[in-house]
């Protein structure tokens, strides 16, 4: 059975073909805007009702609205910078130009020539002199332009999303000022930025599950890298001291409000330096990164104020599951921690290491009350096979894990160098590979770079799209990724 098509789409083909059929073009292959929507507001908000500014300037936009009163219209147009008013009177149009004005529809891009005036109103506004279709759309806009009710569509369609909700724009502009923003602290620190293999032939520097591929001409395994953190060690080996890297990381893990397959992270690694050197820098990289995008250090996040002055608290595994949780770990059996993080809520089958069981605790009591940003600091050994052991408390390894809205945004350690320390480690999680799909598999040549030597050297992880998510008060990454993973249609 034949589909009736749309009647707006049909209406706006039949537009397209009266034009193409007028000898007009509504595909121009440029078009020239003189100024911004923004750069109008800037310069000209203060003039008076009734004034017009002298001089013609040249803008382009998407119509968004239009007012027809017979022989004058006014109408919205919209550009990246913001949205203005038109007021057009079409005998003041060539010919041309009213033919295009004639078969202009919502959600088709104009170009404009006029001055700029406001009108009695007190609305500044251009009046047209010039009016040019430069891009003819087919498919209709979304009825509402005040942001897209269903997250199907605005997940799915994000291009509808940016067209209709304003909001949605400032977000993904201030995503790309926290991106700019951390950029530019470790450029002015001395750091390099640098690229280490999206396809790694081995994966590792994190416990995750990777998503993996077959390289026909190598006839070779590959995967999608979870982690940069064994190759840019292996440049530290090599003699720069200060490397990082913004970029892409992939985990074939489930999707949450916090965690999507296809993610952005920064990792930095520092020579000379250790975890308490990082909590330093880290703190200050962040809060530099939301007072610079933020205007204060002094943000609200869901309503509930949340603080990034340093110094941040610093709160021990142990002791956090302590005062959160009303239990001493160190004092209890591995069977009746067991005992106790099932009793609390937890899925666990059977018991893990006893490094596992206090981190299982921690995630059921602390991690969800840790609001102010917080560093967690000094986890157990058995989860942290990269880290240098702690110089003074035994069974425990120099590392940190940032928190804030009881959200995870960052790790980092004292990154291992012994390279006897490592191997051994690296054996342990090759060996436990058997029952846990996410232990990290053994690789000899990052062995053999650590055993080439690599100086005393702190180590980051920064995850951008959580530090977004606080930044624009968002709660769901899907609202801070242009093209979040979904299922494909």
């Amino acid at each position: 059975m034949e589909t009736r098509e749309n009647p707006l789409r049909a209406e706006k083909k039949k537009k397209l073909a009266e034009l193409r059929e007028m000898g007009l073009n509504p595909f121009p292959h440029n078009f020239k805007p003189n100024t911004k929507v923004a750069d109008v507001i800037a310069t000209h908000s203060e003039i008076e009702s009734g004034q017009q500014i002298n001089g013609d300037v040249v803008m382009a936009g998407r119509l968004m609205t239009k007012r027809d009163m017979g022989k004058a219209a006014f109408f919205n147009f919209q550009d990246q910078t913001g949205t203005l008013q038109a007021y057009i009177r079409v005998e003041e149009l060539n010919d041309d130009d009213k033919k295009f004005f004639q078969q202009v529809d919502l959600g088709d891009w104009v170009g404009i020539t006029g001055f700029i005036f406001k009108t009695k109103k007190g609305e500044l506004s251009i009046h047209c002199r010039g009016f040019q279709i430069i891009c003819k759309t087919i498919e209709p806009l979304p009825e509402k332009f005040h942001g897209l009710a269903d997250v199907e569509i605005k997940y799915r369609h994000r291009h509808l999303d940016l067209i209709s909700d304003e909001e949605s724009r400032k977000v993904f502009m201030m995503r790309s000022q926290v991106i700019r923003e951390v950029r530019r602290y470790l450029d002015d620190a001395g750091f390099l930025e640098v690229e280490t293999p999206t396809l790694q032939p081995i994966y590792g520097g994190a416990a995750a599950y990777p998503f993996s591929t077959h390289h026909r001409a190598l006839d070779m395994k590959l995967f999608l890298k979870i982690s940069p953190e064994l190759y840019l060690k292996r440049l530290i080996v090599g003699g720069f001291e200060k490397v990082y890297e913004i970029g892409k990381n992939f985990r074939n893990e489930g999707i949450d409000r916090s965690h999507n397959p296809e993610f952005t992270m920064l990792e930095y690694y520092e020579a000379y330096t250790d975890y308490f050197d990082q909590m330093k820098r880290f703190e200050d990289l962040v809060s530099g990164v939301v007072k610079a995008v933020r205007g204060t250090t002094q943000i609200s996040f869901q309503g509930k104020e949340m603080d990034f002055t340093t110094p941040w608290r610093r709160l021990s595994v142990l002791d956090g599951i302590k005062e959160f949780g009303g239990f001493d770990p160190s004092q209890m059996s591995e069977a009746e921690l067991f005992a106790k993080v099932k009793e609390l809520g937890s899925d666990m089958k059977k018991p893990g290491s006893r490094g596992e069981l206090w981190m299982e605790a921690f995630d059921l009591v602390v991690e969800k009350n840790i609001w102010h940003p917080t560093f967690i600091v000094d986890f157990p050994a058995e989860i942290s096979p990269l880290t240098k052991a702690h110089r003074s408390i035994a069974g425990l390894v120099e590392r940190f894990e940032p928190i804030c809205a009881g959200m995870e945004i960052g790790n980092s350690y004292t990154e291992l160098n012994d390279p006897e320390d490592q191997r051994r480690r690296l054996e342990e999680q090759e060996a436990s590979r058997v029952i846990d799909e996410e232990a990290q598999p053994m690789d000899e040549d990052f062995l053999h770079a650590i055993e080439t030597g690599m100086p005393p050297t702190g180590g980051v992880g920064i995850g951008i799209d959580r530090l977004v998510m606080l930044v624009t008060d968002r709660t769901s990454i899907r609202d801070i990724i242009f093209f979040p993973t979904m299922r494909f249609k």
